[in-house]
């Protein structure tokens, strides 16, 4: 038999949040492995009786790696349970390849990202029109993982878009900086939320200016994600989709509607 891993988004924490697919990959797995820092207990309540379970917080790449040999060796099913989606910030590449290695079969099962958790938490659509129609996802440059030429906070804020910025709390400072001298003014708003979805969740609102104290004043420095822009402030504006001037192919354009929704506007 051929063993295989499925890497499963686990989503921002709250286990009401994984998807069908996630729940029953962990339930036919013969072998969970899970970030138990950054994933509630309770998503092990869908693994089956009997399955090994292992805590990946104090495991390293490698140790994670001969686990992967054995489902190979003796075609085992395992779950690798991921916070978030697998896509961002999640180490699956490298595991991938290395499966690839090993001719372990692969399955990846996305997830709910957290910055689409905390514009739901928030009450916020992330895309405004005429406001913001792009989301950037980055983190802060400096840390462990350097950051490719170009892809700094400070020239992605440029756009003056919306933007979701991650594994930055601990240096809130130098942030809030780079967001300023890409050209945010100081007063646009800001959501940081810490932990979103669990129990211990804190959701906070205030500017480019006062995110530094905002930060210092409630001690974050893990687990904390931030939105930024315009669009977390705007209302007033209406899309196309909706609009009785717009047409697709289930629905005609009403034609005075029509002509109120080319008109040019200031």
């Amino acid at each position: 038999m051929r063993g295989k891993v499925t890497f499963v988004g686990a989503g921002p924490g709250a286990a009401d949040l994984l998807t069908f697919r996630a729940a029953k990959a962990i339930a036919e797995a013969d072998v969970v492995i899970w970030a138990a820092s950054l994933v509630q207990e309770a998503v092990l309540e869908h693994a089956r009786e009997g399955a090994e379970i292992l805590d990946s917080a104090g495991m390293s790449l490698e140790d994670v790696v001969a686990v992967y040999g054995r489902v190979a060796r003796e075609g085992l099913r395992c779950a690798r349970v991921h916070s978030g989606d697998p896509a961002l910030w999640g180490g699956t590449q490298e595991q991938v390849d290395r499966c690839a290695e090993l001719d372990v079969e692969v399955e990846i099962v996305p997830g709910v990202s957290s910055f689409s958790a905390v514009a739901a938490r928030a009450g916020r659509e992330l895309t405004i029109p005429r406001v913001a129609q792009s989301v950037i996802l980055t983190r802060l440059g400096g840390g462990k993982t350097p950051m490719p030429p170009g892809e700094e906070v400070r020239e992605f804020a440029r756009h003056g878009t919306t933007m979701a910025v991650f594994l930055s709390a601990a240096r809130s400072g130098q942030l809030a900086a780079e967001l300023l001298e890409g050209g945010y003014p100081t007063d646009t708003p800001v959501v940081v939320a810490h932990q979103v979805t669990w129990p211990e969740e804190l959701l906070l609102h205030c500017t480019v200016g006062t995110l530094e104290e905002t930060v210092k004043v409630h001690r974050l420095w893990k687990h904390t994600l931030f939105l930024v822009g315009p669009a977390l402030a705007s209302s007033g504006t209406r899309s196309h989709l909706y609009h009785p001037g717009h047409f697709h192919g289930f629905r005609r354009a009403d034609p005075t509607a029509r002509r109120d929704l080319r008109a040019p506007r200031d």
